[in-house]
């Protein structure tokens, strides 16, 4: 068995042991973190042995004009991106492993040929220190703990003489850091930090924020749809198999009884609506977001492409976490078995109906692609740089607390485990290097490919997936495109339950 809070623990020890390079300056910044972590359960006793395989840190995003179509800008560094992408790195380090026969692999031969499966009793979970941005963050408001994201102003707000608007403050990262590097004073880009005294703090991560309290008129209220702290239950039944699931005694809710005295508000994300969909009222109180749909994360000053951190893991509840390169290699697809959520605002309702019950429904997939309902939990332990510890922490002269403009990622694969970026670039990358390799991320689309061809060029002919044989696939776009059963799958899933999911531009996939 397992407890939510000693995997909690466990992720956090983690990243205990990693370097200070790209960790929040103590008493002044914060960030979040996620984990990708490997269950096995042990044949001979009621152990289940847990390894942290990879994790991340982050909550920034990049606009939409500043993506690259070499594939060498990395787009989404909300921590669970981070940590899910590092799982892939090592995923393919495993498969690696299998094809060229080295014996210490996690994936074993499948019944398919040329395919490869977990072995009995292996599984995944995912932590998330914090409530996934979007949807799962449209909560009660039944805490008075400061969330990570500035609160959200709206349409009809007056804006102060003063007052950075997002216009302001925009255009693309990439052209705001060479912008920065032709005064002379330093070759490298710098994180967002470091520019907030010229009045440059981009927007962070869109969690769930705390609206000032108003009056609102119940009706209004009634036009969204949320669940009250009262009838949140915590699930502590245990997995029937091999008992791996988490002790109920650890695994105790985080919330506070809302006061009669204040009218029913909501927790509050930054993540927008995507076009051609509902859209938020922008009512007082509870009445504020529409439950439920599809958001984008909010960037820079201008619109992002990347999608919100809920509906990527509703996505992933269908497809798998292993994406459509490693669907080649895969007989099926990769699921997390549990989410566990650090302490934080938090509700097992709206984290079910973000992540689980909007794609419930979905069928006639093709083989090796099922609807999985993850187990929702949430630890007791809070994470020691999330912002409401930094606040605790905060002494006076230190300046305003921020965000962390940094994102850390770490994965086991025995070269080069540590990744640190910053503006989607490696971090300290100079604006001589921007256009090669030394500036890449080790997670950026280009540098995933490339390690994905390697691992074709690795397996022996015999065990090329059929798939990849006899076909002139040159680019990105190309391989992805050819792993047929996921690409049906993913088609599924957005006509049945996502059809306002923005497509990605082919163009950015073209890279070779």
């Amino acid at each position: 068995m397992w407890s939510a809070d000693e995997v909690a623990q466990l992720c956090y020890e983690r990243f205990n042991e990693l370097p200070k390079r790209g960790k929040p300056e103590p008493g002044r910044e914060w960030t979040l973190l996620a984990a990708v972590v490997k269950l096995t359960r042990c044949w001979d006793t009621d152990k289940v042995e847990k390894e942290v395989v990879s994790l991340g840190t982050g909550t920034k995003c990049i606009g939409r004009a500043a993506m690259s179509s070499k594939g060498d800008v990395l787009n989404d560094s909300h921590a669970e991106v981070i940590a899910r992408r590092g799982c892939v790195r090592y995923l393919m380090e495993q498969l690696r492993r299998a094809v060229c026969g080295q014996g210490n692999s996690i994936f074993c031969q499948a019944e398919q040929p040329r395919k490869w499966k977990l072995p009995h009793g292996v599984s995944f979970l995912f932590f998330t220190s914090h409530t996934p941005c979007g949807d799962a963050s449209i909560i009660p408001l039944t805490d008075s703990q400061s969330q990570p994201c500035p609160p959200v102003i709206s349409r009809e707000a007056p804006k102060s003489s003063g007052e950075v608007t997002d216009a302001s403050v925009g255009g693309s990262l990439k052209r705001k850091a060479e912008e920065e590097l032709t005064d002379g004073r330093s070759t490298k880009l710098r994180c967002p930090e470091e520019r907030q005294s010229e009045g440059t703090d981009p927007e962070s991560r869109g969690d769930a924020t705390q609206p000032e309290v108003s009056g609102t008129d119940t009706a209004k209220q009634s036009r969204v749809t949320v669940s009250p702290a009262n009838n949140v239950s915590q699930t502590s039944t245990e997995h029937s198999e091999g008992n791996i699931g988490p002790r109920a005694d650890l695994n105790e809710p985080y919330h506070t009884v809302e006061s009669s005295q204040t009218p029913p508000d909501i927790c509050r994300t930054g993540a927008k609506c995507v076009p051609g969909g509902p859209a938020d009222p922008l009512l007082p109180g509870a009445g504020y977001h529409s439950a439920g749909v599809l958001r984008v994360k909010p960037g820079r000053g201008e619109p992002t492409l990347s999608l919100s951190c809920s509906d990527k893991m509703a996505r992933w509840g269908v497809l798998g976490f292993q994406g459509a390169l490693l669907s080649h290699y895969l007989q099926e697809g990769l699921y997390f078995s549990a989410v566990v959520v650090g302490k934080c605002p938090y509700s097992r309702e709206v984290m079910q109906r973000a992540i689980v019950n909007r794609c419930s429904h979905v069928s006639d997939l093709p083989a090796g692609f099922s609807v999985r309902p993850v187990e929702v939990f949430q630890s007791s332990l809070e994470f020691p740089c999330s912002q409401a510890q930094t606040e605790l922490s905060h002494r006076a002269g230190q300046g305003r607390i921020s965000p962390c403009g940094a994102a850390i990622s770490w994965c086991n694969v025995p070269d080069q485990p540590l990744d640190v970026t910053a503006n989607g670039y490696k971090h300290g990358a100079t604006k001589k290097s921007l256009g090669t390799a030394k500036a890449r991320s080790l997670l950026c689309k280009v540098e995933l490919f490339h390690t994905f061809l390697s691992l074709v060029a690795a397996t022996d002919p015999s065990l090329v997936p059929d798939s990849l044989r006899g076909k002139e696939l040159r680019t990105c776009w190309d391989y992805k495109q050819a792993s047929h059963l996921y690409q049906a799958a993913w088609m599924q899933l957005l006509t049945q339950a996502f059809p306002l999911w923005p497509r990605g531009d082919r163009s950015l996939l073209q890279f070779q």
